[in-house]
């Protein structure tokens, strides 16, 4: 059953949590495949207040950059984390303008207890559609509030339902002044 969280009008402790320059890697690509809800995979040691969050569901804003910190490097493949099928590091080399700028976003951290995960994820949903993958890009994200804890699911419909419960959420808090105003700091 999902839990009624009370979320304030702004940020409260511990938020905002800025993470910068934080690699866009593999997951498992359930995301797009089986739910169609894509995600940018980020490490979770890309911030020590990231790594230190409890596990559940957060909203805030992300822009997505191109990686051009080595010209010469290439694209490549690299396996996903099942090593079931692999995808090619192209780091971000064909976003379009529209797709650097600031959008909302809806972040899971946890296990994913569904799929039974034996690694922690940390998977950024961004409101946005965008007309390639971009592994490899990096992105500058903030956390901005709380909406509810990690949960086990009987069905990957119900999962998908409250997905959307999370996407509305983070929609409505972020459109409020006291949320609206940390699009600009990332």
């Amino acid at each position: 059953m999902r839990p009624e969280v009370e979320i304030p009008d702004s940020p409260s402790d511990p938020y905002p949590i800025i993470v910068n320059n934080a690699e866009v890697v593999p997951g498992f690509g359930r995301g797009s495949s089986e739910m169609g809800i894509p995600t940018a995979n980020v490490p979770i040691d890309s911030s020590e207040q990231l790594k230190n969050l409890e596990t559940g569901v957060y909203f805030g804003f992300v822009r997505v950059m191109s990686d051009n910190s080595n010209q010469n490097r290439q694209r490549h493949q690299v396996s996903r984390i099942d090593g079931k099928s692999s995808v090619t590091l192209t780091y971000g080399e064909g976003l379009k303008e529209t797709d650097r700028k600031v959008f909302p976003m809806v972040m899971s951290l946890g296990w994913n207890p569904y799929f039974k995960n034996k690694q922690k994820a940390c998977e950024l949903h961004i409101l946005h559609k965008f007309a390639t993958s971009f592994y490899g890009a990096r992105v500058n994200f903030n956390v901005l509030g709380y909406i509810r804890p990690e949960l086990d699911y009987t069905t990957l419909e119900a999962l998908i339902k409250d997905i959307q419960i999370d996407i509305d959420t983070a929609k409505e808090y972020l459109q409020k002044p006291g949320y609206e105003k940390w699009a600009g700091g990332v």
